[in-house]
């Protein structure tokens, strides 16, 4: 099985967006704006930007236009929106046409038809209703569009989600136009075996490995191996975020998961990776560094044991925290 993994991939940096959602503080424009630059000058090429929701809902991206306008552009670079509802892609259209909006556009559907209910408050139909505008005005505006299918390891609110019903909705992304399809394990569920089985399951079924996105949340500390396993069957796209920060947002809805309710942490990931001889294109001194400043900017300790660890020395190179990786015989 470990013979079969990509040898390389492509990380999207989730941190402004999903990380910062569940933060309760407002953290201040000129910070995202300087956290996101890190990412760009660390090597990330997938970043995930901001949320058009309406500030009353999730006062965290009220800045999002102002975000968007001051972050280094690059045509390497793709950034990523998330739209719950047809104002959102609205705004992000009007972004674009202005000149500074996103690539992507990121909408959601649960596989779970009660967390569906919990956390954009309709039915699957009616959602579908509601997506099918979205991803219409999407790509006549020139955007990607990202298709999450939420829950699709399983809801904390009514249990285990079978399989066919995340496949069936990965499969409606895609004939509505979706590039992407991110099967998320929203609250940190899945385990390796699940997640083998899983990606056996929809691989065999029409989804292919150069539009599935991995994204796994690290609620009970699973998820970098079950990014992993998802490695070993030649997926690309891989999301995380700094620290591991992240989870529910802050919408006034009743908490429906506890834990850590972060992604899978970008340091220890990507770090992975490098000693497993994966390329990332993500330069590890510059990637420790963003992730100290992310918890100075969050003002606490986030869950990195690769920033406490450093990288793994090698023939007498260590890592030094002024100087990166110097030779420690010199």
């Amino acid at each position: 099985m470990i013979s079969n993994i990509s040898k390389s991939v492509v990380m999207g940096e989730c941190w402004a967006r999903d990380g910062l959602q569940s933060e309760p503080v407002f953290v201040p424009t000129a910070q995202k704006i300087e956290i996101i630059t890190g990412m760009v000058e660390a090597g990330f090429t997938k970043i995930e930007a901001t949320n058009f929701a309406h500030p009353k809902y999730l006062p965290q991206f009220a800045d999002a236009e102002e975000v968007l306008k001051h972050i280094p552009r690059s045509p390497k670079v793709q950034y990523r929106g998330i739209c719950t509802t047809l104002k959102g892609v609205e705004r992000a259209a009007a972004s674009k046409a202005e000149g500074y909006g996103v690539d992507e556009i990121a909408m959601v559907i649960s596989a779970s038809e009660r967390h569906n209910r919990a956390n954009v408050n309709m039915t699957h139909d009616e959602n579908k209703v509601e997506l099918e505008k979205m991803i219409n005005l999407a790509l006549k505006t020139g955007h990607q569009v990202f298709g999450w299918v939420l829950t699709s390891f399983g809801c904390p609110i009514t249990g285990d989600v079978s399989v066919d019903n995340a496949l069936n909705l990965g499969k409606w992304w895609k004939e509505l136009g979706a590039t992407f399809i991110g099967f998320g394990d929203t609250t940190g569920v899945a385990n390796p075996r699940q997640v083998h089985a899983f990606y056996e399951h929809i691989l065999g079924h029409g989804m292919t490995r150069d539009e599935v996105v991995v994204h796994f949340h690290d609620t009970r500390g699973w998820g970098v191996a079950n990014s992993l396993t998802a490695l070993t069957f030649g997926f690309k796209y891989f999301d995380s975020s700094l620290g591991a920060i992240g989870g529910q947002p802050k919408t006034g809805a009743p908490g429906y998961h506890r834990g850590h309710t972060g992604n899978t942490c970008t340091e220890d990931l990507v770090g992975m990776f490098a000693e497993m001889g994966v390329e990332t294109g993500i330069h590890l001194p510059k990637m420790i560094s963003l992730g100290a400043r992310a918890e100075e900017v969050l003002g606490r300790k986030l869950r990195s044991n690769y920033i406490l660890a450093g990288p793994v020395p090698h023939q007498g190179v260590v890592y030094d925290k002024q100087r990166g990786l110097v030779d420690a015989r010199a």
